[in-house]
């Protein structure tokens, strides 16, 4: 058990690469906002999870995971018009899920690596994965009066279609997410 926490220990301390830009998402608010040496320069209007408030804690919970996060991956062709993959679950969340009994030992020890690899971390836990920031996809009305109304998503941060994309310039490989409550 000591093991595992001095891992944990090192792991948060690990640098992370260096981005001009940040993201900042507020559930309760239902914004994201991207900022530049804390100063906002630009927010959209979000839906996420339409799980129960609160942290992620296992896969189909469908709540959006609270934490800090880093982008690594970039899908062009997603069904959501495009999609940013972050590195969920994070040692915090894995730490988490490993003290409640949800990953073992073993799935902790892997997603510790990948973080200190700057990689995607292992997305078939018991903690789920997956989890970004993308479009709504094929536009219809009724999507868009959805997402302007409710949470929807299963976990990810939805925007429109042409937000994702805006989006996308203020966002590299290892940019900080932050989401919160």
């Amino acid at each position: 058990m000591k093991r595992l926490s001095l891992i944990l220990i090192v792991c948060l301390c690990h640098p992370v690469a260096a981005s001009p830009y940040h993201i900042e998402i507020s559930k309760s608010g239902r914004t994201l906002s991207v900022l530049q040496d804390r100063q906002v320069i630009k927010q959209y209007h979000i839906a996420h999870g339409k799980g129960a408030p609160g942290a992620k804690i296992r896969a189909g919970d469908n709540k959006t995971p609270t934490g800090a996060y880093r982008a690594v991956r970039f899908k062009s062709n997603s069904k959501f018009h495009f999609f940013i993959q972050l590195d969920y679950p994070n040692p915090l969340d894995a730490w988490r899920g490993y003290q409640n009994e949800v990953i073992s030992a073993a799935e902790f020890k892997q997603i510790i690596l990948a973080y200190k690899r700057n990689s995607l971390p292992p997305q078939d836990t018991g903690l789920g994965g997956y989890i970004g920031l993308h479009g709504i996809g094929p536009l219809t009305d009724e999507k868009n009066r959805i997402h302007a109304a409710h949470n929807w998503t299963e976990g990810c941060v939805a925007l429109t279609n042409e937000e994702i994309i805006e989006l996308r310039q203020y966002i590299t490989r290892g940019a900080r997410v932050v989401i919160r409550e």
